[in-house]
């Protein structure tokens, strides 16, 4: 939990920038990335580029703790039950723990989103609370909350499959060829290994990289799905498919569907070195090695 809360936090005005850029919010889609980050402070001052992380924290919180955890447990489970280990068992278990994870906190997901895409002076919802109401009134009870799952599951699988499998793969092949030159004893328990911060830190960010290039069309997707009502275009937005097509119709594969990708690597590739490092400091800390 507290890895995920340091990493959002750290990326927060990156990620209010992206949700404005991916739907086209009409007061910045003229603009680029760092026009718009200029521009958003300009326009609703400096907490502006924070709107709507109250909610990214509460979901967070949750979500990276649940992630975490079930990837710990469905490696045990694969390990075991399916005898399957290597690397292919980490690809596995980090896709099904950012399936896990996103389900169950799929709700919050959608109220940040909301609140992230309004712009001051132009307020449709005054709160976490206030969104929560008029979503689940406005938009068809709990399914409303659940528009865009599908993208996100999709999309999800192979981020977080990828990311740990990158983290993982890169850590223990570091540690088992350079020990010395990348290792460090850990804190809470001197027979365990673990890699130098900067190292964390570098393995972390090339996981995201990577993890982000390939799944980002999704991305795009989910965003425009889950913006749905508050968008003019909603109604060709319905589905996955549907609105897949249609960004790439309309503005093709670097304007539409990859549209914000450079802005993502900015923001994911120190958003995963934070999240990894947050984690591997807080397992020596609380004593789990």
């Amino acid at each position: 939990g507290v890895a995920g809360c340091c990493a959002k936090t750290t990326t927060a005005p990156l990620d209010r920038v992206k949700i404005l850029l991916q739907a086209h919010n009409h007061h910045y889609k003229h603009l680029g990335v760092f026009s718009t980050l200029c521009a958003v402070p300009k326009k609703e001052g400096y907490l502006g580029l924070y709107k709507g992380n109250g909610a990214m924290m509460i979901r967070i919180f949750p979500y990276g703790a649940i992630q975490f955890m079930a990837f710990d447990q469905y490696k045990k489970v694969i390990k075991k039950q399916l005898g399957i280990s290597g690397h292919v068992h980490r690809l596995m278990a980090g896709s099904m723990a950012g399936i896990t994870a996103v389900i169950c906190t799929y709700p919050l997901d959608m109220v940040r989103v909301r609140l992230a895409f309004q712009v001051k002076g132009e307020h449709k919802y005054m709160g976490i609370i206030h969104a929560f109401k008029m979503i689940y009134t406005k938009e068809g009870g709990f399914s409303g909350f659940y528009r865009g799952l599908m993208p996100t599951v999709v999309g999800m699988a192979p981020y977080a499959g990828f990311s740990f499998f990158t983290f993982g793969t890169l850590k223990s092949i570091g540690l088992a060829q350079a020990p010395n030159l990348l290792g460090r004893p850990s804190l809470d328990n001197p027979d365990v290994l673990v890699l130098k911060t900067h190292v964390n830190l570098l393995c972390g960010g090339i996981a995201g990289a990577i993890a982000q290039t390939i799944s980002y069309p999704l991305d795009v997707t989910r965003r425009r799905m889950q913006l749905g009502a508050v968008l003019p275009d909603s109604e060709k937005c319905l589905t996955m498919v549907q609105t897949l097509k249609y960004v790439y119709q309309q503005h093709g594969i670097r304007r539409g569907l990859y549209r914000g990708l450079s802005l993502n690597y900015i923001r994911c590739i120190p958003s995963q070195a934070v999240a990894f490092t947050t984690y591997e400091l807080m397992k020596q800390f609380l004593h789990l090695n």
